[in-house]
């Protein structure tokens, strides 16, 4: 597997609607273009779209709202593919790891 890319930052909180919002960013340090910047960003909202059912899932079980950032923390321009397998396995690490505080608090 490729060297991780992307990055997540998350806030949970105890409530009666469970929601989960996402946002994406970049730096602009490696990218200059606002074209490539939005190329990645789209790349990343796509993957996550697709992505997102066990995490929507675990917050209405749970009555968790999360408050979601993913970062590209990446070099270059990235193919669609490295993207989706990348937010996939940080959504996979994120479950996993609620998972385990949710087993502790219980």
């Amino acid at each position: 597997m490729r060297t991780p890319v992307v990055r997540l930052v998350y806030l949970t909180e105890k409530t009666d609607t469970p929601e989960v919002k996402c946002g994406v960013g970049l730096t602009t340090k490696y990218f200059k273009k606002a074209v490539d910047r939005n190329r990645i960003k789209r790349l990343l909202r796509e993957a996550y779209r697709l992505q997102q059912h066990d995490l929507n899932r675990y917050a209405v079980a749970s009555q968790l709202s999360f408050s979601l950032f993913i970062l590209y923390t990446g070099k270059e321009l990235p193919h669609y593919n490295a993207i989706y397998e990348n937010v996939g396995v940080a959504l996979q690490k994120l479950l996993k790891a609620l998972h385990a505080a949710g087993a502790e608090n219980t």
